[in-house]
């Protein structure tokens, strides 16, 4: 996978495979960010990714901040969607979970872009209307993924 990549995902399976593509692109020192509206599916395609990584059990960390997963990699997985300002995350330590040995992942980034590390993957989620009878309205997403050196 090359980026910057676009890609529409017209079903649930589609969006798996994607996550089973991107997750090939992983080293072991990235940090992912994920934005997108509600329902987008931010949480879902993470957890197919942590599958392919080794982890099963993953949950949403919108109101833990922050889960923890060993896999084939260290794995953060932060959820920014109930911080109010930055100084949030600063209190529970965000920088500290900043090292080589560990892949981040980063819910609702767009909401504190000032946090973000320069060097980053982010993956940008957008519903799609319903454009012929192949789509599946309740699945179909537009997946944008950029790399920032």
């Amino acid at each position: 996978m090359e980026f910057p990549y676009s890609k529409q995902a017209a079903s649930l399976d589609e969006s798996v495979q994607l996550a089973n593509e991107f997750s090939g692109c992983i080293k072991g020192d990235e940090v992912i960010v994920l934005n997108g509206n509600l329902g987008t599916g931010k949480t879902f395609f993470i957890k197919e990714v942590l599958k392919n990584l080794g982890v099963d059990e993953v949950s949403s960390p919108t109101f833990t901040l922050i889960n923890e997963y060993s896999g084939k990699f260290k794995i953060y997985h932060f959820d920014f969607y109930r911080i109010n300002k930055p100084a949030e995350l600063i209190d529970i330590g965000y920088y500290d979970y900043f090292n080589k040995d560990a892949v981040i992942f980063i819910e609702w980034g767009n909401l504190f872009p000032e946090m973000l590390p320069k060097k980053r993957i982010e993956i940008n989620i957008a519903f799609l209307p319903q454009m012929n009878f192949m789509v599946d309205e309740d699945f179909a997403r537009l997946f944008s993924i950029y790399k920032y050196e």
